[in-house]
């Protein structure tokens, strides 16, 4: 499919009743509108739809996809409590609620780091109306972080993860959109990133501030609970839902620490390590995205 073809997405809000919290979830619609949807795809903590629209959009020229904001991030309207939060429950409680609002034929579940879990979460409550996964560096601790995640230390031990401690750092405020791409440009998370996926992250993170100036959309304090928030049963959500999972995680800074044994005892989830990439493959290896979103799509059921 020729990348450079892009077919812009129309903005939604839809109204969800979610145990979280009810409200709109905000989401990218690309595609014929007349066609059920085919793929919903879910972003990583932090991130936004938008920042995925250069990926998902050359999609829409033959079939559809839908791409949210989930709860705290971008221009949805739900509250966003980080405190007391042990897993990704409440997130993927909201992508189930959105499913049932969606009530259609079965749809492929995709998304990236956080997001590939909270599909699979949702994929596991909702089976029937899931065709399968396609998951990009899901979240998946080693087996002994994992078990220390579910337990009552866990917010001490996680709480004090580099990673929380610097989402509480970043800078929240920048005088417009164009100052934010520049102090991101090259450095940390981004340094891998196309320009063009890094202006759509600026423009669908940032929102504008009372005072002048635009503010994050996700608020620091919510995306270190994220990050903190470990106490889902990944690796056995894995194993209980039958339907085909194609996995896809880095080589480099992985967070997908899932071997070749558990593929071996569980023939429906396949695992592809795509040499060199990093956290990031959606923004390094966006036509792997692509060809892998489009066989999910076109598998028959």
């Amino acid at each position: 499919m020729d990348a450079a073809v892009f077919h812009e997405p129309r903005r939604r809000f839809i109204a969800i009743d979610s145990p979280a919290g009810g409200g709109e979830l905000a989401a990218l619609d690309f595609g014929p509108q007349e066609r059920p949807i085919d793929i919903l795809f879910l972003h990583a903590n932090g991130f936004n739809a938008l920042t995925y629209r250069s990926i998902l959009s050359p999609l829409g020229a033959g079939m559809r996809v839908l791409a949210v904001d989930q709860r705290g991030h971008g221009l949805s309207r739900l509250a966003a409590e980080p405190e007391g939060r042990r897993s990704w429950g409440d997130l993927a409680a909201d992508a189930v609620a959105l499913i049932d609002a969606l009530d259609q034929a079965p749809m492929v579940l995709a998304g990236h780091s956080m997001g590939a879990v909270v599909a699979l979460l949702a994929a596991e409550q909702r089976p029937l109306a899931v065709k399968s996964l396609v998951l990009f560096e899901p979240v998946i601790l080693p087996p002994l972080a994992a078990l220390i995640a579910r337990t009552p230390f866990a917010p001490a031990v996680f709480g004090r993860a580099p990673i929380v401690k610097g989402a509480l750092r970043r800078r929240r405020m920048f005088s417009d959109r164009m100052a934010a791409v520049t102090a991101y440009r090259g450095r940390g998370a981004f340094r891998t990133w196309p320009e063009g996926m890094l202006a759509d992250y600026v423009v669908g993170g940032l929102v504008d501030a009372p005072d002048g100036g635009v503010t994050l959309a996700c608020a620091p304090e919510w995306e270190a609970s994220n990050y903190a928030a470990q106490g889902a049963d990944v690796r056995g959500a894995l194993a209980r839902t039958r339907m085909p999972i194609r996995i896809f995680g880095g080589t480099t800074g992985t967070t997908c620490h899932l071997g070749e044994g558990f593929t071996r005892r569980h023939p429906h989830v396949g695992l592809t390590q795509v040499d060199g990439a990093s956290h990031f493959l959606p923004m390094e290896r966006p036509g792997l995205v692509r060809d892998a979103l489009i066989d999910a799509a076109d598998d028959e059921l």
